[in-house]
């Protein structure tokens, strides 16, 4: 039996989101299995679940925004990630970037596109909800902004990109980051050990194979 892809469900908007994707290279070395990246719309989610943003969700408790930032440094060091940058137009309302997500799918430049877009959110932050800064930083990394945020008009793209976020509700999700190994989900990027282990432990031993 193959290894079973871990699902990575990210939206550009989070920061901890960013720090998983710098993370997970090293991951896929390790365990031989790539990743499969799944955008979806983080205040969708929200929305669906109730849910709110750290920003809102560590305000005002003491110790819990102080613990917060204990615990990126570790992910940091652990991983050997760089920080990311605080966006100071933050909060981003990530629709577009979003939508064009699932048009660089279809376009075949996914990848590239998901590269430039969290460079241009926490590495070198820019305010991406304004459509004539984000398609001059995306053009900068080599795309055809003008092209993918045409496609991401689409009523296909659109309806794509809700189906994800329905279907990540659907399973459990509530934020993100969220993983998926099969079933089981995981939350948090500081879950990307648990997600490690348990993709290591799905690989066949000799006895599964009969030799």
């Amino acid at each position: 039996m193959p290894r079973t892809a871990p699902q990575f469900l990210f939206d550009f908007g989070s920061p901890n989101a960013y720090l998983s994707h710098l993370a997970i290279p090293a991951i896929e070395q390790r365990i031989g299995v790539k990743f499969e990246y799944v955008p979806i719309l983080l205040g969708g989610i929200f929305k669906s679940t109730n849910n709110k943003s750290p920003a809102e969700t560590l305000a005002g408790i003491k110790n819990k925004r102080e613990f917060h930032q204990v615990e990126t440094e570790r992910f940091i060091k652990r991983f050997k990630v760089q920080p990311y940058v605080m966006n100071p137009f933050f909060p981003v309302n990530t629709l577009n970037l979003m939508r064009t997500a699932i048009a660089a799918q279809l376009e075949g430049v996914f990848e590239k596109y998901v590269e430039a877009a969290f460079h241009h959110m926490w590495r070198e932050p820019k305010k991406m909800d304004d459509p004539e800064i984000a398609a001059k930083a995306l053009t900068s990394s080599g795309l055809d902004a003008q092209k993918l945020f045409a496609r991401a008009q689409e009523p296909e793209v659109k309806g794509k990109l809700i189906k994800n976020t329905e279907e990540a509700v659907a399973r459990g999700a509530f934020g993100s980051p969220t993983f998926f190994v099969g079933n089981e989900m995981f939350f948090g990027k500081e879950q990307l050990r648990e997600v490690e282990e348990m993709v290591l432990r799905s690989r066949p031993s000799f006895a599964d194979d009969g030799m």
